[in-house]
């Protein structure tokens, strides 16, 4: 046979040790936020049926569940709420009683260590499903601005340690971060939902948060699944206005736009695993179509090696468990 002038690339991957010693991307529990859906009520514990392992807790059952994620390392929930009841304006949003002070305070006195995100919108408590204010069928942008600056200073005042926009209207970091520097919380950071699509991979989250649109779709105020450079602009914008953390959302079906704002601006990246994405691995285990570890892994590892720096995802307890296994 004549001499053949090619690389062995092989030789790197002769051996798990090998394999190893290369490596160029790893998951660690630090890396996880873990969602966790809080309920007006006592002695609730609901599993979201299109969310396999995933429940709705009181506050009376909130613990267990703190108690677990600490245990496991995790270092940081998100902590999104479901009121007794709603009205027009979301008023249960900024409320010092409103569910996620609650449950804020009760996660901050049982475990101080323990992150706290509150996710910073309306759409949960408002009686129309919407991330705003609504005058007939328009979501009107800057009147929401002002709940949602009282949203994040209640938040603040109640503990939480970063606070987390989802809502997408027009200039919601500049009114929160005006609001949190005026109430004396310079230090809280926001992490703001910046590149949120309107995308078809949030249906499991309307059932377990109770938020789902009563009227229309929110593609009025969510980006278009079609647009890549859209993207830049929202980034770039948030992060004038006051920024810390830059979430991408849906995940997995973006994963260009991950890498497109991890190579574009210099702010922590957070991917978020959602719903539907767990949903889906969750449906296609259960019929024993796929390998639950093996998916979820590789998942999660293609949202780092995209250039995310945390992930929030719903199999955060399960991961941090199998990386103990290691």
């Amino acid at each position: 046979m004549a001499q053949l002038n090619f690389k062995r690339h092989r030789r790197l991957r002769t051996s798990a040790a090998m394999r190893s010693m290369v490596r160029e991307t790893y998951l660690h529990k630090e890396d996880l936020i873990y969602p966790i859906f809080v309920i007006e009520g006592q002695n609730i514990k609901n599993p979201v049926q299109s969310m396999p392992g995933v429940y709705q807790f009181s506050l009376d059952r909130l613990g267990e569940e703190i108690d677990e994620v600490v245990e496991l390392g995790i270092p940081a929930v998100i902590l999104f709420g479901l009121p007794a009841e709603k009205d027009a304006i979301g008023t249960g949003a900024f409320h010092d009683h409103g569910i996620v002070q609650k449950a804020t305070r009760f996660v901050k006195e049982r475990h101080p260590e323990l992150i706290v995100i509150a996710d910073t919108c309306l759409c949960e408590f408002t009686d129309h499903g919407h991330c705003g204010v609504v005058e007939g069928d328009k979501i009107l942008n800057d009147p929401s601005l002002e709940i949602l600056g009282r949203t994040a200073v209640s938040q603040a005042q109640a503990g939480a340690d970063i606070i987390a926009p989802s809502n997408m209207m027009d200039g919601f970091v500049a009114a929160i971060r005006a609001a949190l520097d005026e109430a004396g919380f310079e230090d809280v950071p926001i992490m703001s939902y910046a590149v949120k699509y309107a995308s078809a991979y949030y249906g499991p989250f309307r059932d377990a948060a109770d938020g789902a649109p009563q009227f229309g779709d929110r593609k009025t105020y969510q980006m278009d699944p079609a647009n890549r450079i859209e993207a830049f602009r929202e980034a770039e914008s948030d992060i004038v206005e006051g920024a810390d953390f830059l979430i991408v959302k849906p995940a997995l079906s973006y994963l260009d736009i991950v890498r497109d704002v991890r190579n574009n601006f210099t702010l922590p990246i957070v991917a978020y695993n959602v719903s539907g994405e767990y949903a889906m691995v969750k449906a296609a285990a259960q019929n024993g179509w796929i390998e639950e570890k093996a998916i979820v892994m590789e998942t999660l590892l293609g949202m780092k090696r995209a250039g995310a720096d945390m992930i929030i995802t719903y199999h955060s307890k399960d991961v941090a468990r199998w990386l103990e296994e290691k």
